[in-house]
């Protein structure tokens, strides 16, 4: 199942266009994308009785598939090689932060350059489907709604700005968190911890890996995360970004007003993000 938000209405992707989940449950389900999270087991039932397409997939329409969730964590040094690059060792829990929800945006959207600075990374995105607590090792997809294609966009001077870094507020801009173009429930993907992962400025490729190398996978991060403190459905996890990024570059690299940075996730899609430069008033 693919779900997916069309402006503001909640559709599933299937062969020959969308399905108005509202409107073709006869209102048994609402047509608020966020809200089906809560109410997952139902949405997974009125899909399997394969609703016939009532529009065709504009991707145009497309927003953020978890436009409102209550909590986004997201996860640094979770590549082997990310951490090498960043020249430090392999973590033994998962390094966590936030990206505050107000950072999230679509699949296509354009994002203002606050300043010179700005990295790209990214991500398999885990969308929470059941509450998640204590979860013990080997049953975190279980609470695993689907994944999504996401971007922690990340702007490095507030981001490690002494004495203290800032990394939440740092990688919480406006648009700084891409995600999309829908979510994808597990039993879609083949190999589900293993799926081809990267991204592309300008049409170069900057990133590329695989979701089998990541330190924590899924089912680990559910578990540690959960162990703290209770995952709510519909909340995201960043899952950490392969090696790449601009700020470790040599010399360092970093986006800027006119590029498209181009995300892809086998299995899932893909997602465009414009940079464009910042207004300053006089």
């Amino acid at each position: 199942m693919k779900l997916a938000n069309a402006e503001g209405r909640a559709v599933l992707v299937v062969d020959g266009g969308t399905v108005d989940i509202e409107t073709a449950s006869g209102a048994q389900l609402p047509s608020d994308p966020q809200a089906l999270y809560a109410r997952w087991d139902e949405l997974v039932a009125f899909a399997e009785r394969r609703p016939s397409p009532d529009a065709p997939l504009d991707v145009r329409r497309l927003e953020a598939p978890v436009p409102r969730p209550r909590q986004v964590f997201a996860i640094g040094m979770n590549y082997a090689a990310h951490a090498a690059e960043a020249g430090v060792e392999p973590p033994e829990f998962p390094p966590t932060f936030t990206k505050f929800p107000t950072c999230l945006t679509g699949p296509d959207a354009a994002v203002v350059l606050p300043s010179g600075f700005v990295d790209w990374e990214v991500e398999l995105v885990v969308v929470v489907g059941h509450l998640a607590y204590e979860v013990p090792e080997g049953r975190g997809w279980a609470h695993v709604a689907g994944v999504t294609v996401g971007q922690d966009l990340s702007e490095r001077l507030v981001q490690l700005r002494p004495p203290a870094p800032q990394f939440s507020l740092g990688k919480s801009f406006p648009g700084f968190g891409p995600i999309g173009p829908w979510v994808v429930t597990p039993d879609e993907l083949e190999h589900r911890d293993d799926l081809a992962i990267g991204c592309a400025v300008n049409g170069e490729e900057v990133q590329k890996s695989r979701t089998a190398d990541l330190i924590f996978g899924v089912d680990a991060l559910v578990h540690h995360l959960s162990s703290i403190t209770p995952l709510l459905p519909g909340d995201l996890i960043f899952t950490g970004t392969p090696s790449g990024v601009g700020g470790t570059r040599t010399p360092p690299r970093f986006l800027a007003p006119g590029d498209e940075l181009t995300s892809t996730i086998e299995g899932i899609g893909t997602i465009h993000t414009h940079l464009i430069a910042k207004e300053h008033t006089a």
